[in-house]
Order: structure tokens, then sequence, then C-alpha cells
């Protein structure tokens, strides 16, 4: 609205100015009509700008008339909420009088009922007080030794019935894990089937004629002499027709003997230097086959991640047997078998499955170092940086270390199952039955002995010895003197563990 005055005001005065300098012009360099016409065009534009003025003082008027009734109307209407709050406020503090009154007259009720509930606490303790005071009186014991009777009889029942409930879980225990024993084993027996390869001791070389013979063995023995020197091989040739026979104890070496000869006889060409060309060509086609064996070994068994050294040192279980069993469908065996015992029994699968594969790995070294298989493959298994669990499974499967894993018993299972199935060894019952009554007839033959059993398919013997005859001292005595004598007067593959009983039975009837 002063915004409206102001340009009025210009714009009169502006008029006014332009008015006076009009005139002044006209009187100084028009005529006296020219002035009369400019005073009367002055006068106009004086009262146009006059109307003007008035009609923006109007209108000033009226925008300061709206405006204000608008800052009233805004003023009234804050006002009444203001009202409203301050009548909402008051409303709010009386519901929390009312609220603080309530709660305080509550807690006059909760002190009252807790000084009531106090006082009847107390009338209880002393109405307690002098039941026990009554019952001592009457029972003519004192509380501590009532309850020390009561808890006593308490204990004695509470033992009992524990007694009785242990024996009942023990015997479902007991009766379950048999069952679920027969179903694992039956189980894992009725998925494995394996051909079993035949015991050779002596590997024979083909030849085309008797005449051959003679080019083997060469002047004056120098062939044959310097075929046995490269493999370590004796060479059997007598007069079976068409045929020479390989005898060594180490199967590799007889393996490599082989394949010399054979390229030999094919080649025609037989003296000492191209005798010992063809041994080292031999020697490392054999090579090449017990890596790819170890390798195809390990494949078969799900066993991935094997060191390459130990897989050259396993894959030469191939040429091994034992009892016609060859050692490297064993331990493919074993594996398998252990895998699926160890997935019915919750157990390490891996663990167990390498465990088993390797547990013989002993057997392919054991020619060449003094121990025995399962330790000297388990010291061998440390040198490759192999698991420890693993290696526990080799060390224990024989017992020379006791098993203290469920995946190192699993592996003896398995390579029980495997090395005891039908057909899986072809030594014939009635020498295996002798073999038994040999080594239980080198224990009967000591004084003190009781009775004698070879168990584990020979693998141990157990002395049952008579208690008062001998002493704990002449049992480990007795233990020593057995061992040795089997040692020297019985022949047997692996070790043989002589376990000595001596115990002390106290029996008594009731009647």
């Amino acid at each position: 609205m002063l915004t409206v005055i102001i340009v009025g005001v210009v714009i009169g005065a502006f008029a006014l100015a332009v008015g006076a300098i009009l005139g002044y012009l006209s009187k100084v360099r028009v005529s006296k009509g020219q002035v009369e016409g400019a005073e009367r065009t002055a006068a106009a534009i004086l009262e146009e700008a006059k109307a003007k003025q008035r009609e923006t003082l109007l209108e000033a008027k009226e925008e300061a008339i709206r405006l204000r009734s608008q800052g009233e109307t805004e003023l009234k209407s804050r006002r009444d909420d203001v009202q409203r709050l301050e009548q909402r406020v008051a409303s709010k503090e009386e519901g929390l009088d009312r609220k603080l009154e309530a709660h305080e007259r509550r807690e006059r009720e909760n002190e009252q009922q807790r000084e009531q509930i106090k006082q009847e606490r107390t009338e209880l303790e002393d109405l307690r007080q002098n039941q026990i005071k009554e019952i001592e009186r009457v029972a003519g014991l004192t509380a501590a030794e009532a309850r020390e009777l009561l808890l006593t009889e308490l204990d004695t029942e509470i033992r009992d019935d524990a007694a009785r409930r242990l024996r009942l879980v023990e015997a479902e225990l007991k009766e379950d894990s048999e069952r679920r024993s027969r179903e694992i084993l039956s189980a894992t027996m009725q998925r494995l089937t394996s051909d079993v390869v035949g015991e050779t001791t002596v590997s024979v070389v083909p030849i085309p004629s008797d005449e051959m013979k003679g080019r083997i063995i060469g002047r004056e023995g120098r062939n044959i002499r310097a075929l046995e020197a490269a493999t370590g091989v004796d060479l059997i040739i007598d007069d079976t027709p068409d045929a020479v026979a390989l005898a060594c104890f180490d199967p590799v070496r007889r393996e490599i003997a082989r394949v010399a000869l054979t390229r030999l006889v094919q080649d025609g060409r037989i003296h000492p230097t191209r005798v010992e060309e063809m041994v080292e060509k031999a020697r490392q086609e054999v090579q090449k086959t017990i890596e790819e064996s170890g390798e195809e070994a390990a494949v078969l068994a799900k066993c991935s991640g094997i060191h390459p050294e130990i897989l050259k040192t396993f894959g030469r279980l191939k040429f091994r047997t034992s009892y016609g069993q060859n050692q490297l469908q064993h331990a493919v065996e074993s594996a398998h078998i252990a895998g699926m015992l160890a997935t019915e029994m919750k157990a390490n699968v891996d663990v167990s499955r390498r465990g088993a594969l390797l547990h013989d790995l002993g057997k392919a070294i054991d020619h060449d170092v003094e121990g025995t298989h399962a330790l000297l493959g388990a010291e061998l298994a440390k040198r490759f940086k192999v698991k420890p669990e693993v290696i526990h499974c080799i060390e224990a499967h024989h017992d020379e270390v006791e098993a203290t894993t469920v995946e190192a018993v699993i592996v003896q299972i398995a390579d029980a199952i495997s090395g005891a199935r039908p057909g899986a060894r072809q030594e014939t019952l009635e020498f295996y039955i002798k073999r038994l009554e040999a080594l239980e007839g080198v224990a009967n033959d000591f004084d003190g002995v009781e009775k004698a059993f070879a168990i584990q398919a020979g693998r141990e013997v157990r002395v049952i010895v008579k208690p008062e005859a001998i002493d704990d001292v002449d049992a480990m005595r007795l233990a020593r003197d057995v061992s040795k004598k089997i040692e020297e007067t019985l022949q047997y593959p692996g070790q043989i563990k002589v376990t000595v009983v001596r115990e002390t039975r106290a029996v008594e009837y009731a009647r």
C-alpha cells in the first residue's frame, strides 16, 4: 500500500514539474497564444495527474482495509487455536493429577499388603517352628538327624533305581548296537565284489623252442649270469618244455626280469650288452607302470591329492600278493569298504578311505627296510606330510599302535573284511588250519599254559596261563619265550602278536 502512495506522489510531482517547465518555455520562446495553449495543456495534465492520484489513494486505502481484515481473521484463528491448546493442556493436567492420586492410593494399599504379608509370614514361621519342635518331641529326632536319615534313604532308593535303569539301557544299547553293526557290515559286504588275482611266486616266460634255452644261457653261461646280475633274479632253466622260470622274492625285480627276457626272446639278439640295455628299458617301463597303477588306484579309491612320491611307492603293490590276493586291489577294495562303513557310522569318510588305501604302504618297501609294514608305511607317510589322522590309521591297523579313533577301527575292519571274505585268498582250508594248530602247539608246549588260541587269522596267539603256576613276571617272560620259539620254528607272513593272559577269578553261588 505504501508503494502505491509513493508512486502516486511521484506522478503528481512529475506532472507539476512538466507543467512548470512548459509554462516557462512558453513564456520565453513562444507567443502568448502558445503560452495559453501550453497552460491549458499543463492544467489538463495536472488535472489528470490529480485524478490518478485520487484513484491510487483510493486503491491503496482499499488494499490496506483488505489486509487489515485478513490479518484480523488470521489473528482470530490463531487465538482460537491457542485457546484449544490451552484447554487440551488443562485437560491433560487434570488427567495426570487423577492418575497421580490413583498411583499414590495404590502405593498406600500395596504398603499395607506388604505389612500384612510380613506379619503373616512371621506367624507362619512361628507356627512351623512350633510344628518342628512338636515333631522332634514325638519322633525323638532332631531336624538335622531326620534330614540326614531321609536323604540317606532317598539316595539309596535313587541309586537302586538308577542301577536298574542303567542295566536296562545297557541291554537295549547292546542289542541295538549289535543289530546295527550286522546291518552295516552286511550292507557294506553286499555292495562290494572284487576279482582276485592268483598268487605267483615264480614268473614263467614262454619261449618259441628249447633251442632258445641255450641262447639264453650263452657261451659258458655269460648271458644268464649277465641277466641275473642285472635284475637280481634267479633263472630256472630245466626240462620244462618251451618255458623259462624266474624266481625272486621281490615281485618288482621279478617283473623287470620277465619283461626284459620277453623282449630278448622276441628280438633274438642275446648277449651281455644287449641284456643290460633291455633290463634298463624294462626297468623304466615297469617304473612307469608302477606310477600309473598308483595313480589309477588313487582315482578308483576316490583319494585325490596324494603325494606323487607316495603313489610311486604305492604302485609297487601291483606286483605284490598275499595268499593269492593282489595287494593293490586289496588296498582299493579296503578303501571302498572303509568309505561305506564310515558313511554308515557317520565318521570321517575321507580319512577312512585314505587310511584304508595306504594301510599296506609299508609292504612296498619291507623287502628293503627292516620293520613291520604298518610302522614302515606310517613312517613313509610322515615323511611326505600325510595327515596325522591317516598316519594313525596306517600304524594301528595291526595293533602295533593302539587305535584311538573311529576311523582307525574302521580301517582295521575294512582290512579284515577284504582279506577274509570268501574267495579273497587262495590259501587252502587244510593249510590254514594246520598253521593255526602249529601256532597253538608252540604255546601249549610251555609249562603253566592252560589253553592257547590262535586268533585274527593267525596274526595273534592268546595264551591263558594258570595263575597259581605263573606270576606276573613269569607271564612277561613266557610271552617273550613263545614269540622267540615261533620265530625259530614257524614260517609266517608279517608278524604274530603273543598275548599272555593271567587272571584270578572268585566264584560264589547265592543259595
